[in-house]
């Protein structure tokens, strides 16, 4: 395995992590609320949690890049959009650029 692959590796059981613990600990609750939804609309669980691993990944890119914290609100607004995936934007984000 490559180093890039590991590291691509780690970053997804990272991701995953942080995913199980927001549901866990209900924090934010519309992170268990969207993975129950999904679940209703017939994803699986793995692909129920690749797709909130799309939206946990996409805000911390946007973190990293406009060297911001954590926007929960954003983050809850995109969760409530899957399966819409973040980087599919939304009118209103894209509004005024």
């Amino acid at each position: 395995m490559s180093f890039m692959e590991q590291v691509n590796r780690r970053a997804g059981e990272a991701i995953l992590r942080a995913i199980r613990n927001q549901i866990r600990q209900n924090k934010p609750p519309e992170t268990r609320e969207t993975f129950d939804r999904l679940l209703g609309e017939g994803y699986s669980k793995d692909e129920a949690y690749r797709l909130i691993g799309c939206v946990l990944s996409a805000e911390i890119y946007d973190m990293m890049e406009e060297q911001r914290v954590f926007d929960e609100p954003l983050y809850v607004k995109r969760l409530q959009a899957l399966p819409k995936l973040p980087w599919e934007a939304c009118p209103d984000e894209s509004a005024g650029d």
